[in-house]
């Protein structure tokens, strides 16, 4: 981290740094995403897919905090794009899942993640093995933390 500022506490440091880490991820994602042809958010909403693999739109739901109706139209716009499309479920022919295109995903995103991936083992590459696990350790407890506030959210909002 950089020198400390007069009068600001490392805890405020850390508050900053992490607010433009934030603003400067979702800027890149926004950006890969436009040149994708997509919105910001629907591309994150695919890399849940990615990750995660076929899912029902109602699984999709529980994932993201979104109503299954808002879904519904984040898979259309995926679909419409080929990067998603609507499959039956093999044991429940009744259900409908949504499958990524995992070919054409990498073939879109593989190049700009694979750069980022490079400049990023450069990165690490600076910090000690300690270091590394306590960032780490760090960005697992920060995802956990931010998933339970958006689940708390998103619960309060459907009360």
């Amino acid at each position: 981290m950089s020198k400390k500022r007069a009068g600001e506490s490392l805890r405020e440091q850390l508050n900053m740094a992490g607010r433009q880490f934030s603003d400067s991820t979702i800027l890149f994602h926004e950006f890969v995403a436009h040149n994708a042809g997509l919105a910001g958010a629907d591309h994150k909403y695919l890399s849940i897919l990615l990750q995660q693999g076929a899912m029902t739109a109602g699984e999709l739901a529980e994932h993201t905090g979104l109503t299954t109706g808002a879904i519904t139209g984040v898979i259309d716009r995926l679909e419409k794009t080929g990067f998603v499309k609507r499959d039956r479920d093999p044991d429940d022919r009744r259900k409908v899942v949504i499958v990524p295109d995992q070919q054409k995903a990498q073939k879109v995103f593989g190049p700009v993640f694979g750069r980022l991936i490079d400049q990023m083992t450069v990165l690490y590459d600076q910090f000690s093995p300690e270091e590394l696990d306590t960032i780490c350790s760090y960005m697992e407890k920060t995802t956990v933390l931010i998933k339970e506030l958006v689940q708390e959210l998103g619960s309060n909002n459907k009360k």
